[in-house]
């Protein structure tokens, strides 16, 4: 095996994947599955965990999956749960979140807590109680936070508002580099990923109203596709960025650069 290679591999580790049944989570399962790791999904539904599983099962990956809502609590539970299964964890990815559209001056405070509790407190805790658990004992650890380019840009004002998305966006990566700077010394990486527009059940309802413009507004003249997340995603977890922490990598096909 050639040094990159090497660098790449991530047989015997473990890694955890939120929201990781279906659209970019399940992406980046597949990145990690293919590069060696055992990965574990954690979704809402046990429909789409189950359609998950059995998908990178069928590639040859190692994977298994927890049905679990983590706007909901039980953050602690779900990574002893791992641990007591595998003896460890190595890879957290927080990619679980939701979004909300609607006028800034309507917005509503239960769609603000749902955003946020998800996207930033759940995320939070999940990564708050890996570290404790897992990380420090252990001696190593690697945090993928996946954020988004909302947290670097608005919307146009002709499209809907999602203050509460951006803002939990935003917020994580500030926590990213906060947790990378206090967590340096303990040999924890905390990075960020901040994709631009993929086809998503997420996006669906922004690509049917604005997708032709968005595509437009992007230098590479296209929506992110299936394999677009994989190679940073793989770079971030694995030992290939060993001195990469504290950073967030854009995936938008150039969309923030104009």
């Amino acid at each position: 095996m050639g040094t990159l290679q090497a660098l790449l591999d991530l047989t015997g580790r473990v890694a955890l994947v939120t929201g990781g049944s279906r659209g970019l989570g399940f992406q980046v399962a597949e990145a990690l599955g293919e590069f060696g790791a055992r990965v574990v999904v954690v979704a809402r539904k046990q429909g789409e965990i189950d359609t998950a599983v059995a998908s990178l099962r069928q590639s040859g990956y190692a994977a298994d999956g927890i049905a679990a809502d983590l706007g909901q609590g039980g953050h602690a539970e779900l990574v002893e749960e791992i641990a007591a299964k595998y003896g460890r964890l190595d890879i957290l990815v927080n990619n679980a979140g939701a979004t909300w559209g609607e006028a800034a001056e309507d917005h509503s405070l239960d769609g603000w807590n749902k955003v946020i509790d998800l996207n930033l407190t759940g995320l939070f805790r999940l990564t708050q109680a890996a570290a404790k658990r897992c990380f420090i004992p252990q001696g190593k650890g690697v945090v993928v936070n996946v954020a988004s380019i909302e947290a670097l840009q608005a919307h146009h004002p002709s499209m809907i508002g999602t203050a509460a998305y951006n803002a939990s966006k935003g917020a994580v990566l500030s926590l990213s580099r906060a947790l990378a700077a206090e967590w340096g010394p303990r040999n924890i990486r905390v990075n960020a990923l901040a994709p631009g527009y993929f086809p998503s059940k997420m996006t669906g309802s922004t690509l049917d109203a604005a997708g032709d413009r968005l595509i437009d507004n992007t230098p590479l003249g296209k929506l992110g596709g299936a394999d677009d997340l994989k190679g940073a995603a793989l770079l971030l977890a694995s030992d290939a960025g060993a001195h990469i922490t504290g950073q967030v990598i854009v995936v938008d096909g150039g969309m923030t650069v104009i």
